[in-house]
This record gives C-alpha cells, structure tokens and sequence, in this order.
C-alpha cells in the first residue's frame, strides 16, 4: 500500500513522546489529534505514537471491561473524522474474531490503511500481557514515497523474531511503539539494543516511548531514531513530553542505506540524575493524575523525610507541600532545628504537632491490658501510630495526600510500623535503598540548590540515622551498617541469590541469615504498605510476588 508523502527523497517522521492517563480514552485521543496537526504544521509526513496509546500503559483489567470495544472505537473514529493529512501510527487494543491485539493502526486522511498485532506478549517482571492479549504472528511493512517501513511493538524488538520478519519482507525504517518503563541502566540497554538490531538487519529504527507515571512505574521516554550502521542519531531527552523530528533521507540506489539527518545529540545523563528525574516525575504524576493538588508529610530531621520533602518540592511546587514535625520526648532538639530549616529553605509549608498527649491517652486506654508487662517495642509503634493518625486525619480533612518516608533497605527487613510511618497513600523512596538516598541527597545538593538555600541541611545526611523511638536509638541497634545490609538485600532481592551464594560472596553467615529471615517474615507488612516508584528491576510490588504464608527453606 502507498501513502502520500511531500518531499521528493525525504521522510519526515515525528516522535511523538506522550504522558497519558490510563483508561481516559478520549482525552487520550484528543492529544493524538492535537500533536498529529502539530506535526503537520512542522511539514511531517509521519507522526508515531507510544503503545497502546489510547488506553495508556499499563491498562491492567480495564481491558476486561465490556465497554473497552466502543470506547476505542469511538476515539479511533475522532481521529478518523479529523481526516489529518499525516501518516498516523498509534497504539490501540484491537478485537478480531473475538480475540484482542494489542496492535498499532496506521491512519491517514480519514482511512485506516493498515493494523499490526504485537507478537511477543512479556510476562515477566512488571508485565502480565498474556492475560490479556493474543499474540499476533504476521509482519506489517508498508511503502512510502519508495521506501519500505515497518511496525513492531515494544517486546518485539527484544525478542528479535518481529525484527527478522520486517527486515525479511524489505523494510528499511522500523518503526518500534514502546511503553517501557525506566530502571536503573535502561536507557543504555535500550540504545545497545537497537544499535545491534540495526546493524544486523540493516534498517534504520525509529523507537517511540511512552513517557510519564503510571502508578509504581515510571515511562523514561528516551525516544530515539538509529541509523544501519547503529548509530544514534536523534536523542530525545527523557522524563519530558516532546513531538521531535527524525529528518530521513532515501538512498539514491538500491541497496544504499537510508539516511538519518542527525540533530544536535542530547548530553548524557547521568544515573543519579536519572534516578532522581524518575522520582520526580513518578510523584508528579501520582499526586496530579489521582485528584490532588497537595502532599502532607512527616518531616523529622531525617534522612528519608528530607529527602522525600525534596522531591515533592521539585515535582508539585513546594507552596503544595506541607511538612509536619510530630516531636515526643526522644525528640532531639537537633532533629526539630533540622525540620524547621530545611523546610524554610525549600520554602515549604511547615507546622510542629507534638504526641506527647496522644501517646499519654493510649497509655491510659490500655493500662489494664498492659498492667504487668514489661515496656517494649510495643510502645515505639504506639509513637508511630499517633503520627499516623494525624497525618491521616489532616489528610481527610484537607484533602492532602500522605506521602511515607520508608526506603527499600527498610521496607525489606520490616524497620518500620505497620499502621504507622507506613500509613499513607505513596512512598516516593518505596524502591530507594539507603545507601541510594544519602547519594540522591547529596546530588540535590550539588546540582539542584538555588542560591545559598541548601535542600537537605548537611547535618541530616552527616548524623546517624534513627527512628528516636527510644533514648539514645540508632538503626544499627537493629540492623547491619547499611553498607553491608544494601548489599546483602540487592543479592537477595534483585539477584535472587540464595543465603549459601551470598555467604559465599564473603558475608557473615549470622548476619546473611538474620537478614533473610527479616524480609522473609515481613512479606506481610509489605503487602499492607503504600504503592511507590519503582527505580530496580526487582522491586516491591509487580515485580516481586512472594506467599505470605510458605514454609520455603531460608538456603535455598
């Protein structure tokens, strides 16, 4: 089939690197529209979309629902109705026969000119698709203006067999629809990638990623277009919507590479930039696409709360944060001086609610059942559980969401109180180990800081951490250093390293074993904790589905 194009020996083609919101179909749709008329008015011949775009990524069990069949229809006919002088590729559940696709449509001028079924449906990981979806099995490779393009969708490049299909039947620019969810590293591997794919099959690759929050995920973008010698040669910056242009010129004679007229390249970014962009735009997303305009947190002159009232402030504007120090008698008056600072100095709300009556109350509520027994870590987690409730309470009655301040290397040994420091609605640090947010705090520091005002005091990141639920605490009365502990927990989590392979590694066979029954025995709590961004490829949520109630050997 043959589709328009207007400049004779050049394709146009717009990444079109989109933030949508799951299951808002016609909004979706109206934001097809609107950038496929931008593209038209920057001379595009092609504008390409992300995955799925209409539904947004992941829809999860919205694709169950009997009304998805109409919605999508009526949103394709919108943008049929549009009848925009573009090539349009966009991502759509499609039903035939009565089995659904998860497919890209092309449309043009009020048709549609042609479907692609993704073949390679992931079940791994995040990804669940093959509870929803059929896997398509023919290639799609249409012609424009003399040259041969062809479509996959996302997983199909990693598993390499759509690739072969498309180069097989001719196609000299593949077309790649992604939502592909950030992790450490992700960007390179996604670079790697197509730059051996490229060379292999001799085409040139045009990847278009989804971009934006979706839950516990987050959508890097990093949309490229690679030539067939696997060379980069468009970079679209990551974490930020963005219509980019790959400026394509045909080969002159058969068998000559197609040619991609390369743009400035985007500087590279480094990891900790990268991880921190992500929490930003996770919570960005989180707090804006579920109904809030405002976070409320615990802020104790600590590491993790600091943090996290950091990356609030940065992704929802600071005047929208509102920290609250909750002091007990453990208090240190250094952590109080620390709040109130780092608060003024990120400029954002700030008020002090001591517990101190609160907690006397549950003494007085429950001195009959506890008449006898010894004080214990019973009346820690009452200390906690006051700071919840306010935090709640404030919640309801404003409207604010609750942000926790737990971090991964926490979360994994149950340091922290059920109903309590967990009581919230997102965890920005859910997938952060500790040792990862004195790194984050000190790059916010370097790279971020306006001015002489500091984000994160120096004392915060310098003093000992502790959760100053007793006299004189500190989290290594409980734990390993963290040094030791991060490392144990990303062999154990990440690597699915047995206890006998980590001890092999050179660790404490007491201390392997205490750590591996802590986060063994505290699935439970985990399945009770606040969803939050997931930065690994081995988080607590998705990734990571472990029984509750199992009798697995700790060795093994």
């Amino acid at each position: 089939m043959s589709f328009m194009a207007k400049a004779a020996g050049r394709i146009k083609i717009f990444m079109a690197q989109t933030n949508l919101l799951v299951g808002a179909i016609d909004a979706n749709a109206t934001k097809v529209i609107s950038s496929a008329k931008e593209a038209i008015k920057q001379g595009g011949d092609i504008v390409v979309f992300p995955e799925l775009t209409l539904t947004g990524y992941p829809p999860e069990d919205l694709l169950l629902r009997p009304g998805l069949d109409l919605r999508i229809q009526k949103a394709l006919d919108r943008i049929l109705d549009a009848r925009l002088s573009i090539v349009i590729v966009v991502g759509a559940p499609q039903r035939e026969h009565g089995q659904l696709y998860n497919s890209a449509l092309i449309i043009e001028s009020g048709k549609c000119l042609g479907v692609y079924h993704k073949q390679a449906l992931p079940n791994y990981q995040v990804f669940d698709e093959q509870r929803y979806f059929t896997a398509g099995s023919d290639p799609c490779v249409v012609s424009l203006k003399e040259c041969e393009v062809g479509l996959t969708i996302c997983e199909d490049l990693w598993d390499g067999g759509p690739v072969r299909q498309a180069s097989e039947k001719g196609a000299q620019i593949l077309i790649n629809l992604n939502a592909s969810p950030f992790h450490h590293n992700k960007l390179e591997q996604r670079q790697k990638l197509l730059s051996r794919l490229a060379v292999t099959h001799k085409l040139a690759i045009v990847y278009v990623n989804l971009v934006g929050g979706q839950d516990e995920l987050v959508f890097d973008g990093g949309s490229m277009a690679v030539d067939g010698h696997g060379e980069v040669r468009v970079q679209v910056p990551c974490f930020i919507e963005s219509l980019s242009l790959v400026d394509c010129v045909l080969p002159e004679a058969s068998g000559n590479f197609l040619r991609i007229v390369p743009v400035v390249p985007t500087a590279t970014v480094k990891p900790l930039a990268q991880v921190y962009d992500a929490l930003v735009l996770g919570t960005r997303d989180y707090v804006k696409k579920n109904g809030f305009n405002q976070v409320i947190l615990g802020l104790s002159g600590g590491i993790d709360s600091a943090l996290t009232a950091a990356v609030a402030a940065d992704a929802i504007g600071p005047e929208n944060v509102n920290a609250v120090m909750m002091p007990f008698e453990f208090t240190s008056e250094l952590s109080r001086n620390l709040a109130s600072r780092q608060a003024e100095d990120l400029g954002i709300n700030y008020c002090e609610i001591p517990i101190d009556d609160a907690f006397k109350a549950f003494e007085i509520s429950l001195q009959n059942q506890f008449s006898g027994l010894e004080r214990d870590i019973t009346e820690q987690n009452i200390q906690a559980r006051c700071r919840g409730v306010l935090l709640m309470a404030i919640s309801n009655k404003k409207n604010f969401l609750v942000l926790t301040t737990g971090n991964k290397s926490e979360i994994a040994v149950g340091y922290s109180t059920l109903y309590g420091d967990m009581a919230g609605g997102f965890n920005v640090l859910k997938d952060v180990s500790k040792t990862l947010v004195y790194d984050l705090a000190r790059y916010r520091n370097e790279k971020l800081c306006k001015g002489d005002k500091i984000a994160i005091p120096q004392a915060v990141i310098d003093r000992a951490p502790s959760a100053e639920l007793a006299p004189d605490q500190v989290d290594t009365d409980s734990l390993p250093t963290y040094d030791v502990l991060d490392l144990i927990l990303e062999h154990y989590i990440e690597n699915d390293d047995s206890a006998q392979e980590i001890i092999a590694k050179g660790f404490d066979k007491e201390v392997v074993e205490r750590v591996l029954r802590m986060v063994d025995l505290n699935e439970y709590k985990r399945r009770q904790s606040p969803l939050g961004i997931r930065l690994t490829e081995r988080g607590f949520g998705r990734d990571r589905r472990y029984p509750i109630t199992n009798g697995w050997p700790l060795s093994d």
